[in-house]
């Protein structure tokens, strides 16, 4: 083999074996996974009931109609200890595949609350009406990161 020869063989060793490096150095120890939307909920006091009731009715049909529609992939409502009076007393778990699937959520919403609860304009006072034995203290949109 002539010095030409092998000087281009070490350059295409040399080079393949950067690249190499390269895409392990890219490599993360995690995978990107759903996006988890959770809502921090305090109820009045003397109206837990009241509001799980328009949770298991009202809020499971909206979630369910999301679901149908592959705009969500689960739902769930997580009870927790509420250490003060700015505490949640309750979690609402909203699950999407990834972040791509909150595009266009505004027109997805209105078209789930049409479905469910005939309009906009009654959904908005239904939500008025939820004021009454709630309050919502916040929401926070995560993404899971999957260890390898």
């Amino acid at each position: 083999m002539s010095i030409k020869h092998r000087f281009a063989a070490c350059a295409a060793f040399a080079l393949l074996a950067s690249t190499s490096l390269a895409a392990l150095a890219d490599d993360h120890p995690y995978t990107e996974g759903a996006v988890v939307n959770v809502s921090r909920i305090r109820t009045v006091d003397g109206h837990f009931d009241d509001y799980m009731k328009w949770l298991d009715t009202t809020w499971k049909a909206l979630q369910e109609a999301a679901k149908k529609a592959g705009y969500i992939v689960s739902y769930e409502v997580a009870v927790a200890e509420a250490r003060g009076p700015d505490d949640p007393d309750l979690l609402l778990i909203v699950t999407y595949k990834n972040w791509a699937a909150l595009d266009g959520a505004l027109a997805k919403g209105d078209e789930i609350s049409k479905q469910v609860e005939g309009s906009l304009a009654a959904a908005n006072a239904a939500q008025i009406d939820r004021a009454k034995i709630r309050r919502v203290l916040g929401s926070e949109t995560v993404q899971v990161l999957n260890l390898k």
